[in-house]
């Protein structure tokens, strides 16, 4: 076994034992646990297979929490909002495959966040909840705007050729009481603005503590490390300020030389991006009739932004096979969509990655993840599906098309690789084991869940430039 748990997250992708397989499916987690234990005792069990079966262990831990409602909690849940909401409209909607539920103990536990998808992405729900703001995190106009901040920002960037905005941001991670236990070391890791195509100026201006390791300006997963031995609970927080300008790129004027690389950033990487039968039949057909590799990008940005809808996800840690799960359910979030548009990509040879952080407006900030992709010989282009899809539903379809081959300002990029160990690397299991926004903590010997810890950020100075 790796001193590093997750190392074995790229081995996911193996499969489970049909027995071990079945006794999830039904969501008989003990006994699925007890097989894996009997699995991992067993000499005979080869390593690659114990690290799947690892992994799977954690996943069926974590699911429960993931799935908390019964089918009467789950009313309860959404008639808080809709008052009139029917038995009869929910089975209608779990048929299509609109509220996410799996068997915990033969029972249907039903999504933790079914209902904020429902209010987010359908009008007609959000009408009789009477929500009128569902915020600007994934590409939704604020009512209060008189002309969108998103249209603005697309708009400034056109006449001048970027826009560009300075921020001043305090991240924080701390231990929840419950769960704190005096005088064990505590080992930090929070995200901190990484140098980019969009991104300088970089100042990291306070600490809660003296750092043991800042990660360098073009690290692939850019944190802050501390590790202190606590005896009274604190919070551990940085503040940084960096530029963020946002470059614009035309992409119907854009004219792809004739010969592409495709020795960088092709592969495919288990457990997520990988070029199963189907992505690659999908982009057998996305491609049909395209003369270049950048007509082939846009037809993977059309599918993903007009097929695939919004859908809040479980922890990542969860799910398998990120990329054909998209394809397949045509629905998932703005890393999901992110992923799918990469794994398409890398599929047709197209050099794609990752890049995330924070999406950080005036009044708004949370996680978000998107997408780059190289055309040579005009370099890293930007794609932001979800954004994109955002757009598609208002049908602004100027904004859709900006979204391939742009961005916006409003961003802090930390991440530019997917499934990167930290620096330096953590021992247990990661709350996010492919990427890092809300920072990672944990004690020395022991894992400390997600659900023990509060994590916060504030954008403290926001100013265009």
């Amino acid at each position: 076994m790796s001193m590093n748990q997750n190392d074995d997250i790229r081995y996911l992708d193996i499969g489970l034992p049909e027995d071990i397989a079945r006794l999830k499916a039904v969501g008989d987690i003990d006994n699925a646990l007890r097989l894996i234990d009997m699995h991992l005792a067993d000499p005979n069990t080869t390593a690659p297979l114990a690290a799947c079966m690892r992994v799977q262990r954690e996943i069926m831990l974590r699911l429960p929490r993931n799935y908390p409602y019964t089918f009467e909690t789950a009313m309860a849940c959404i008639r808080k909002d809709i008052p009139d909401f029917t038995e009869d409209e929910f089975h209608a909607l779990e048929d299509m495959n609109k509220i996410g539920w799996i068997f915990i103990n033969g029972e249907r536990r039903y999504f933790k966040r079914f209902h904020q998808t429902l209010l987010k992405v359908n009008a007609d729900y959000a009408a009789r909840a009477n929500i009128k703001d569902t915020g600007t995190s994934q590409g939704e106009d604020k009512p209060t705007e008189a002309v969108s901040m998103l249209d603005r920002s697309m708009n400034i960037m056109r006449e001048r050729g970027s826009f560009g905005v300075h921020l001043r941001i305090r991240a924080s991670i701390r231990i929840n009481d419950d769960a704190f236990v005096p005088g064990k070391v505590v080992k930090v890791h929070l995200p901190i603005p990484a140098k980019c195509i969009q991104q300088s100026n970089i100042k990291l201006i306070a600490f809660s503590h003296e750092p043991k390791h800042i990660c360098p300006e073009d690290a692939p997963i850019r944190t802050v490390y501390f590790e202190e031995k606590l005896y009274e609970n604190t919070e551990f927080f940085v503040e940084y300020e960096y530029d963020n300008i946002a470059p614009y790129c035309d992409t119907c004027k854009l004219i792809p030389a004739a010969e592409q690389p495709n020795d960088f950033d092709t592969q495919e990487q288990s457990p997520h991006i990988v070029f199963t039968p189907y992505i690659k039949e999908l982009v057998k057909e996305l491609s049909a009739g395209c003369a270049n590799n950048l007509e082939k990008a846009r037809n993977f940005y059309d599918f993903v932004t007009t097929r695939v809808t919004y859908s809040f996800m479980p922890e990542y840690f969860c799910l398998e096979s990120i990329a054909e799960g998209c394809a397949r359910n045509l629905k998932g979030d703005c890393g999901v969509q992110a992923l799918l548009f990469i794994t398409l990509c890398r599929c047709a040879g197209i050099p794609a990655k990752w890049q995330s952080g924070f999406y950080s407006a005036p009044g708004d900030i949370g996680y978000h993840d998107w997408a780059q992709f190289y055309i040579a010989p005009h370099g890293w282009l930007f794609a932001d599906p979800s954004f994109g899809g955002s757009a598609h539903r208002i049908n602004n379809s100027a904004r859709r098309k900006h979204y391939f081959g742009n961005l916006d300002p409003y961003r802090m990029v930390a991440n530019s690789e997917f499934q990167h160990p930290l620096d330096p690397a953590e021992t247990f299991w990661r709350h996010d084991p492919y990427d890092n926004q809300g920072g990672e903590i944990e004690y020395d010997d022991a894992a400390i869940s997600a659900s023990s810890v509060t994590k916060g950020e504030q954008i403290i100075e926001l100013r265009e430039i």
